[in-house]
């Protein structure tokens, strides 16, 4: 049946097909395809339209029903944009100071305009975000500048930033030090200097280091950053510092922007030197002082620069076509170069073999040395300490106390004896207490050194001994009580073999002539391998002459000295007016003769003739040096005159029987005659100052000062001499010592952190109260290492500052160091830096392209120039008074220190910090600091070293 079935639906279905296609064609199940299809799409399409029709007709009734109607201000505010952007009115009122305010508006307009809108109006043309970061910037000033008006910045300029530079360089000279001890050589010397600088740092801070912001641009960055932060913090209002958008653009602005290109520019080490060059560009460069720098330098890079420079200009010398007097000028200076050619390469391979030799060893080594005699040691304040220490080595320290304090009391006597005579015409009656202190203070001196008593005890005749005692006993003490066993000391110091003699064949007197700069570099006489080194082409045919050749120059018949005023005439330096005398000096010996030109001026042959004289007293009977005269001095007809006058004292100087009467006087002779600059032994301010300081220097080498120099095992003897000479100058000149000695502060002291007084904590507080003499002494006993040396000396230092301090500026020193710190952070000066500041990073408005580095040579030409210069313009006065070779040594420690990118960063921050600190006192910014940087390597080290080293005690 199933069978059936689907037979009949299969036929049936055929023959409905059959009828189809006969009745509607082959092509009707085509059409019949595409009516459905498009009865399908039709209905799609119109029930789509149905459906938006009646959603839209829902969302208006929804519209209507829900939302509120719509306000008027969103069309006016429309139109409101649609119109032209009205120009916005700024407050650019900043620090109440119209010369201030005006700079920082334009610094802040460049910065915008350089740092933001170049990029911000390619997103947008809308200002206010421009305006909220200028108005952020402007108030974060004016809290600045409200702040810097409040603050006293008397104490960071007089105390704190010298307090931190004076640390920087202990710190730096620390460093140097342990280098030295090391003794190899390193590899990278400056790499290791700089590791150095910041382990000696950590170890005097003990909570900071600064190695990671000073050597990693990245930390570097970083702290800046956060500092610029914390600065917005708290000069910022706090709707402001939360706006975050705005908070770190400024940040940016003000640490990439404009700090950190500036401490860069402030750490250059070739900035530093061009700005020294500047800072001392009246000083004209002085040849002795160069040729001293070629010498001492140990940088090859130097060394060899000079030598290309002074190559290229003897090509170029040797180029020229001249004929005539111009042969002789371009010869001397091809000569010149030559010499310092031949210096140059001499010290280069000196240097690249490793054989650098001490100066002042080889000098002990070498032989003959110039002789100063004990009288001249005796009074010189750079001699006399070498002798001391001496003395205390071989135990005869007593001899030479006894002299000091002989000196100290006939002063100190004459002067009150002086004041009591005075006293007794005005009426004033005291001779019986005047006599009682004398004769107190003279029984002090006796019982100290010269009684069975003293220890250690003055060995002399016995017989002088007990006549002293007897003069004691019955006669009223003069201030000649003590001359004939002075005079008997003085003698057994000069001849005992112990004593002066034994102290010429120490080193302490070689290092003693280095300090007097009486000791030439003996390692230009002769290289190692014999053959020496003097060169006959230098400008300056003695330069290489040592002062042994020169004093002993007289004394061999076959050297003969000629010298004659061939010129003068008058010479326009700077706005100074003065006359120049040219000097033709010949020499001549057996083997050569040579001839060269020297320029003085009369002052030099003033300074000269007081010299001598004061050497040799048989000179001033001799010689008599033309006077001067005030006014037409520069007439032709008083040159002539007086340039026959000096040819007169000139060939009297050079008589050959003057010269062996006087066999030291050849030294002089020949240090004035060389072709150099004259180097004076007294300045025209000490000139000047003679008079004057002299009393007061005679007057503070009294019995106390004595005292004070003295071992603490005599010291204690002397003590109820020191207390009597106290009280007579107490009661006896108390007219004096209130016009010097006693003279109140003007200025309230102003309390220290002991945290900003690493170097000058020491200083006794009597210091601290004189502002110059604080910073000078601190500055001296840093810069020259004054505390490592003998302590006499540095009294004697102290005592002749306070002098020149008081007899320059009187009573109101103080107060014109207050009002100078005024005149400093006033409106004016504050402008003018504002300015320098704008100029520098946009001349002309226009920001400042990085500047290129320089050629290496040119670098270190410049570094030479910068040595030179600081060279030539230390005072002659400071090397009396501590020694050539230490301000020589100190000076060139110094510019040694700036020479370092790293290190001159260090000192920045600090400053930057200090700042900071004074600026915001109560802000915590030195537990800040701190923090900032605890990723130091060197503290995690030196903690780590702290704690190896505590836990052994801990465990016990």
């Amino acid at each position: 049946s199933c069978l059936q079935t689907s037979l009949s639906i299969w036929g049936w279905g055929s023959l409905g097909l059959v009828l189809f296609l006969v009745t509607f064609g082959p092509f009707a199940i085509f059409y019949f395809a595409f009516y459905i299809l498009c009865f399908v799409g039709g209905g799609f399409v119109v029930t789509l339209l149905f459906g938006k029709r009646n959603s839209e007709k829902y969302l208006e009734q929804c519209e209507h029903s829900f939302l509120p109607c719509t306000s008027v201000g969103i069309p006016k505010c429309i139109e409101e944009m649609k119109r032209e952007a009205r120009p916005i009115k700024i407050d650019r009122r900043l620090t109440g100071a119209n010369i201030i305010d005006e700079p920082l508006q334009q610094v802040i307009q460049f910065s915008l305009r350089d740092y933001v809108q170049y990029w911000y109006y390619t997103l947008s043309d809308d200002e206010s975000f421009l305006l909220e970061i200028r108005q952020a910037l402007q108030y974060a000033l004016v809290q600045f500048s409200a702040r810097s008006k409040e603050t006293d910045w008397q104490p960071y300029f007089t105390t704190r930033l010298v307090d931190d530079f004076g640390t920087h360089l202990r710190v730096f000279r620390k460093a140097q030090q342990r280098i030295a001890e090391k003794g190899d050589q390193m590899k990278d010397q400056a790499e290791e200097l700089v590791d150095t600088f910041f382990e000696v740092e950590v170890e005097m801070e003990k909570e900071v280091c600064r190695d990671l912001v000073c050597t990693s641009p990245k930390d570097e960055e970083g702290f800046l950053r956060d500092l610029c932060e914390v600065l917005l913090y708290i000069l910022l209002p706090p709707g402001d510092f939360q706006n975050k958008i705005m908070r770190y653009f400024v940040r940016e602005i003000l640490s990439r922007g404009i700090l950190l290109p500036l401490i860069n520019q402030l750490s250059d080490p070739d900035y530093i030197n061009q700005y020294v060059i500047w800072m001392i560009r009246d000083s004209n460069c002085n040849y002795e002082a160069f040729m001293n720098i070629i010498k001492l330098s140990d940088n090859i890079g130097e060394l060899e620069a000079v030598k290309d420079k002074a190559s290229e200009e003897l090509q170029y010398l040797r180029s020229l076509d001249t004929a005539g007097d111009d042969i002789n000028t371009i010869k001397n200076q091809i000569n010149s170069l030559l010499y310092v050619i031949k210096v140059c390469d001499s010290r280069i391979q000196r240097l690249q073999s490793g054989k650098e030799i001490d100066t002042v060893k080889l000098a002990a080594n070498f032989g003959k040395l110039c002789t100063v005699p004990l009288d001249h040691i005796l009074v010189d304040n750079v001699a006399l300490q070498f002798f001391m220490d001496y003395m205390q080595q071989t135990g005869g320290q007593a001899h030479l106390f006894f002299w000091m304090t002989v000196e100290g009391y006939r002063v100190t006597a004459q002067q009150q004896l002086e004041v009591l005579q005075s006293r007794q015409k005005d009426g004033k009656h005291q001779t019986n207490q005047t006599k009682g202190l004398l004769r107190a203070a003279a029984f002090g001196v006796y019982e100290q050194y010269l009684s069975e008593k003293a220890s250690p005890r003055v060995n002399i005749d016995d017989n002088l001994v007990a006549k002293l005692a007897e003069t004691l006993n019955h006669e009223d003490p003069t201030p000649e009580i003590f001359d004939d066993i002075q005079r008997k000391v003085y003698e057994l110091m000069l001849r005992d073999e112990r004593f002066y003699p034994s102290f010429k064949q120490n080193v302490l007197y070689v290092r003693m002539l280095a300090e007097l700069d009486m000791l030439k570099d003996p390692s230009f006489r002769g290289s190692d391998d014999g053959e020496g080194e003097s060169f006959n082409g230098s400008p300056t045919g003695s330069i290489n002459l040592s002062l042994d050749d020169l004093s002993n120059g007289p004394s061999d018949e076959t050297v003969q000295l000629h010298a004659y005023i061939s010129d003068t005439g008058v010479c326009n330096d700077h706005g100074k007016t003065y006359a120049l005398y040219a000097i033709t000096v010949h020499r001549r010996n057996a083997n050569s003769e040579e001839m060269w030109k020297t320029y003085r001026r009369y002052s030099d042959f003033h300074d000269f003739h007081m010299r001598i004289t004061e050497q040799f007293e048989n000179l001033a009977n001799i010689l008599k040096l033309p006077g001067k005269k005030t006014f037409n001095n520069m007439d032709r007809e008083f040159l002539e005159k007086r340039k026959k006058d000096l040819n007169a004292y000139l060939q009297l100087l050079l008589n050959p029987e003057v010269m062996k009467a006087s066999p030291a006087l050849a030294h002089y002779v020949y240090d004035f005659l060389e072709n150099k600059a004259y180097s004076k032994g007294k300045g025209d301010f000490a000139r000047k100052m003679d008079t004057f300081v002299n009393p007061l220097r005679n007057s503070m080498r009294n019995v106390s000062n004595a005292v004070k120099s003295i071992p603490d095992s005599l010291a204690e003897g002397m003590t109820k001499m020191s207390d009597n000479m106290g009280k007579m100058s107490e009661r006896l000149g108390q007219d004096i010592k209130q016009s010097f000695f006693k003279v109140p502060p003007l200025m309230q002291k102003t309390y220290s952190d002991p945290d900003h007084c690493r170097v000058a904590a020491p200083i006794d507080d009597n210091v601290d109260d004189n502002i110059p003499l604080r910073v000078m002494l601190l500055l001296m006993d840093e810069v020259f290492d004054l505390k490592e040396r003998n302590q006499w000396l540095r009294r004697n230092i102290k005592n002749l500052l306070q002098q020149l301090i008081r007899a320059t500026y009187g009573d109101t020193i103080n107060r014109k160091i207050v009002d100078h710190v005024d005149w400093m952070t006033s409106p004016e000066q504050v402008a003018d830096a504002v300015k320098r500041f704008r100029d520098a990073f946009w001349p002309n408005g226009i920001l400042a392209e990085a500047v290129p580095r320089r050629d290496k040579a040119i670098r270190m030409r410049t570094r030479v120039a910068g040595k030179t210069k600081l060279l030539e313009v230390m005072p002659d006065e400071l090397k009396h008074i501590i020694g050539a070779e230490t301000t020589r040594k100190g000076i060139l420690r110094v510019f040694e220190m700036f020479q370092h990118s790293q290190l001159n960063k260090r000192m920045v921050y600090v400053f930057l910090e200090r700042f900071l600190e004074t600026l915001f006192p109560q802000n915590k910014f030195p537990e800040l600091f701190n923090k900032l940087h605890s990723k130091s390597k060197q503290m995690q080290r030196y903690k780590q070293r702290l704690h190896s080293t505590q836990a052994p005690s801990l465990q016990k």
